[in-house]
């Protein structure tokens, strides 16, 4: 049972009217486009013959690009929000994706970049992503308004959800 579903039987008194089954569906939506972006990146890797990683890895390496960078700088900086960020980073430092060097200043730290395999993966996923903007405009998917208009309003619910983790008590 999706979130959406599981709100709506168990808590009708929530809702208020439109704007909380909207709410619920642009949820449901979201969290069905990420795991859909895995897929097509998936996709696109076997049919390149890269098997490897898998595309949460490909998305941080993508995300990193030229920084260097420490795990806990990945999820502030919002390159990764996975909980699993050790074992992902150490998978791609065993398979020679990222280089890693002991910080000097605080020797419990770890600095990552990318290596030129790993650049090489991020080409790939950099070309997929602009063949899908070029895809989306040429077809009429959406214009760059109809972006812009979509990104902003994710970071204020993006925004919204980071007060309540930190004001709310």
């Amino acid at each position: 049972m999706s979130i959406h579903t599981d709100l709506r039987l168990k808590a009708p008194a929530m809702r208020t009217g439109g704007f909380m089954d909207s709410y619920l569906d642009s949820l449901q939506l979201v969290e069905r486009l990420h795991r859909l972006l895995l897929d097509v990146i998936k996709d696109e890797f076997e049919r390149v013959g890269l098997i490897e990683i898998n595309p949460v890895q490909a998305l941080l390496l993508f995300n990193v690009a030229d920084n260097e960078v420490t795990a806990g700088e990945l999820k502030s900086r919002g390159y990764y929000q996975g909980s699993n960020v050790s074992y992902n980073l150490k998978k791609l430092v065993d398979l020679d994706y990222m280089h890693h060097q002991r910080c000097e200043i605080d020797r419990r730290s770890v600095r990552v970049r990318l290596t030129e395999k790993g650049r090489r993966v991020r080409e790939i996923v950099a070309k997929l992503f602009a063949g899908h903007a070029e895809g989306l405009q040429r077809q009429g998917v959406i214009d760059f308004a109809g972006i812009e208009e979509i990104t902003t309003a994710l970071r204020r619910v993006e925004r919204y959800w980071s007060d309540q983790i930190r004001y709310i008590y």
